[in-house]
């Protein structure tokens, strides 16, 4: 390795730490921290460890712990709402299905209604003509009684048709 190589080594792993966003576990305080003697300008000569200070404490795995709980949970919640807009979906198809369903009844009611209207017109008309033939008939026999009556009255005959009246009583 070149000492330019080991020093941006050197230098991704101690300074560039921060700038990451403390949500990036990989990043929270469980990097270990090394340090590297000056390397000398032999190229054959590999540059020596001075010190490997691992930092692991006993948080690491609770850390984990945490994490893959959280990971769980949203997991869980991802789930759920997927669970939840498809039975929305669900509930919005019931409800269009109802609802045409609703208004296919209306249809077939309001023809069922204008039937009967019809049939009710119909009746109703077919009820004022027999009042108005009733009355007609009515009036008819009454004349046709007052003109029998009248000719019982003027009739020379009118002694024999009493007579016959009373034989056939």
């Amino acid at each position: 390795m070149e000492p330019a190589e080991l020093t941006q080594l050197e230098y991704l792993l101690s300074s560039n730490l921060n700038q990451y966003p403390s949500h990036f576990g990989l990043f929270h305080n469980t990097t270990p921290a090394y340090q590297f003697n000056r390397v000398s300008n032999n190229l054959y000569e590999l540059p020596q460890v001075q010190e490997f200070n691992l930092q692991t404490t006993g948080n690491s795995t609770s850390d984990e712990a945490d994490e893959q709980q959280v990971r769980i949970i949203n997991e869980r919640k991802q789930r759920r709402m997927i669970s939840n807009r498809e039975s929305a979906r669900r509930s919005r198809m019931r409800k269009q299905r109802h609802l045409d369903e609703l208004w296919s009844l209306v249809g077939r009611l309001r023809a069922e209604n204008h039937q009967l209207i019809d049939k009710l017109n119909q009746v109703s008309e077919s009820h004022d003509q027999a009042i108005q033939e009733n009355a007609q008939l009515k009036e008819e026999t009454s004349e046709l009684r007052q003109i029998i009556t009248d000719m019982q009255l003027h009739s020379p005959y009118r002694s024999i048709i009493r007579d016959f009246d009373d034989h056939n009583e």
